[in-house]
């Protein structure tokens, strides 16, 4: 392991110091939620109510892989899909709703991950009084990226228990 003198860690120190007085950092433009911007309204074919989405990665070739930062509003929610990969949401902010075909509604927090089956029909959303950010993470998306399906009703979506 090498060691840092005390001249060159202070050489470095006093290069940041000069490089964050010199360079301005612009913010991105438009409302944030958390780090990233807060994006573009989604399509009503595919949310109930209002939801943000920022692309965060583009699907390529390359990595086969699709990423979006997703706010939504309270009682705002996806409608049912499935992913024929799978997909996994990291929740950033807020208070959610998760649920899958068959199953019962699962409150999502910020720091929980969702690892919805490749697939397994699902939807999620933001609770009623409450918004909810997640990144989502389409993997693997050579074998597709979504099925969407029909609208969560509102006796669905409000018989978390």
């Amino acid at each position: 392991m090498k060691r840092i003198t005390l001249t060159a860690a202070l050489a470095l120190g006093i290069g940041l110091t000069s490089f964050a007085q010199t360079t301005s950092i612009t913010p991105a433009a438009g409302p944030l939620s958390g780090p990233f911007p807060k994006g573009e309204r989604g399509p009503a074919a595919w949310f109930t109510g209002v939801v943000y989405v920022h692309t965060l990665v583009k699907n390529d070739d390359t990595f086969n892989c699709a990423s979006s930062n997703v706010t939504f509003t309270p009682g705002a929610r996806s409608h049912w899909h499935k992913h024929a990969a799978g997909q996994i949401l990291l929740v950033t902010d807020g208070l959610g709703y998760y649920q899958e075909k068959g199953q019962p509604i699962r409150r999502l927090h910020k720091g929980d991950v969702v690892q919805a089956q490749p697939g397994v029909e699902h939807w999620h959303g933001a609770s009623p009084k409450q918004s909810m950010t997640h990144i989502s993470l389409n993997v693997n998306t050579e074998k597709g990226l979504v099925d969407w399906g029909r609208a969560v009703t509102d006796q669905e979506y409000n018989s978390f228990k």
